[in-house]
């Protein structure tokens, strides 16, 4: 059993109890949900406060939070519920104006990890380093430490990752003998050899909208050509560097060139770039962990038991990048108890409560070794699967700035898509960028 620095395991562990509850053998399907904050805190307990967006599954946050205070009588959370994710502006509109007040309530919260850097750098978030053994930091995928911190200091514990994917027809690879690709050239000579043999209408599909999505895409892309949108400072602009503009070429060059891709993506997000794949039309498709739940399921999806999962291809002699998502915690820096917030958190990110979320929300760890648990491949054999694709994870560009960044990157990069001049189109991104991120 690993032991998670700085906590106590009392007597009769709470850790092994929950073990026994995910592997089936305590939890009752019909255990009723508490209220938020119903359990009684020890007359001695410190009171922290926790927000955290709203997030479906067999068991809820809220029971989670319960489990933390039951498994011991020195710290009583109070969870306090925010929007679901798919709100996300509303629920970083209340992390703002919470923790802006400066008064130390939420003492932890959760985070999109595009928000890291702004929070971080406004002052909100408590450096961790000194509080997190380095050992425990290495536990985590790279890509998402990285996406942690900010001027090289971690502010953000990791909770739960996503990241971009390659989904692809295993039925139809096999009868044209294709293996699954590593490389775009490989995508690119498959995708026409199966739809020349008119085997599928639309080779390869992903997002071109000029949204948040593009973006994503943009990171997979330039990062798989050893390329990047900003470099670690966060100020050196490289968006039109050759790696970039040769990625961003070949976004357009799927459309335009290799025809594989159909010019109506450049009004496509996740759900309609979606549907024609599970519609049996297409042969590969970029996009997130939650497709395969719906390529599974026979009312919505013609392929069912044909679609595999692989990392994104990326340039010869290069490695495959997945534009990282998900939520992150943070500890606040005006917190009035650091100990207990910090005590919380450690317990919230540790391996059984990793996998507990894995089990029961549905939320990926971000711990390579609980991917290797038994019990995760026994209930969730896609996720277990996953963890190749997330050692590529790349987070977006670095900067308490990114929602402008990524304003001027979907407008220039639609542009290029649209138009062809995507030297033009890049140059004009880093004018504009070097005069945000340069102030």
């Amino acid at each position: 059993m690993t032991k998670i620095p700085g906590r106590t395991q009392r007597s009769g562990g709470l850790f092994r109890r929950d073990l026994l509850k995910l592997s089936g053998v305590a939890l009752g399907a019909g255990a009723a949900a508490p209220i938020l904050g119903r359990s009684r805190p020890a007359r001695a307990a410190t009171e922290i406060t926790f927000a955290s967006a709203k997030f479906f599954g067999k068991e809820t946050i809220a029971q989670l939070v319960d489990a933390y205070n039951a498994s011991q009588d020195k710290v009583h959370v109070t969870y306090r519920e925010l929007p679901p994710p798919s709100a996300s502006t509303e629920v970083h509109q209340a992390l703002v104006q919470q923790l802006a007040r400066r008064n130390g309530a939420p003492d932890v919260f959760t985070q999109d990890i595009i928000w890291i850097a702004e929070f971080a750098a406004a002052g909100w978030s408590l450096p961790l380093d000194d509080h997190i053994d380095s050992s425990e930091i290495g536990a985590y995928f790279p890509g998402l430490v990285a996406g942690c911190k900010w001027q090289g200091k971690l502010v953000a514990l990791p909770w739960f990752v996503d990241s971009g994917m390659l989904y692809y027809r295993r039925d139809l690879l096999e009868a044209a003998g294709a293996k699954v690709p590593e490389t775009w050239p490989e995508l690119v000579e498959t995708a026409k050899k199966i739809t020349d043999a008119g085997q599928a209408k639309l080779g390869f599909l992903w997002q071109g909208k000029q949204a948040e999505v593009l973006v994503c895409d943009l990171v997979s892309f330039t990062g798989s050509n050893g390329g990047a949108i900003l470099d670690a400072d966060g100020k050196t602009v490289r968006i039109a560097d050759p790696a970039a503009v040769e990625a961003v070429q070949f976004m357009h060059d799927t459309i335009a060139t290799h025809k594989i891709s159909p010019p109506d993506l450049l009004s496509w997000d996740e759900e309609p770039s979606r549907r024609p794949f599970t519609a049996g039309q297409a042969v590969f498709l970029r996009n997130w962990s939650y497709v395969y739940g719906i390529s599974q399921d026979a009312s919505e999806s013609s392929v069912v038991g044909k679609v595999g999962v692989a990392p994104l291809p990326h340039f010869p002699g290069k490695s495959s990048a997945a534009s990282l998502g998900g939520y992150q915690y943070g500890v606040n820096a005006s917190s009035k108890h650091k100990e207990a917030a910090l005590d919380f958190v450690r317990w919230m990110s540790s391996p059984e409560t990793q996998l507990r979320f894995a089990l029961q929300l549905g939320l990926a760890p971000t711990r390579q070794a609980v991917f290797d648990h038994p019990e995760l491949a026994k209930a969730q054999p896609f996720m277990a699967q996953l963890k190749p694709v997330f050692l590529g994870a790349t987070p977006r560009p670095v900067t308490p700035k990114y929602p402008q960044v990524s304003l001027v990157l979907q407008s220039e990069v639609s542009k290029a898509l649209a138009g062809g001049d995507v030297k033009g189109a890049l140059e004009a991104a880093k004018s504009r960028i070097d005069a945000i991120v340069g102030v």
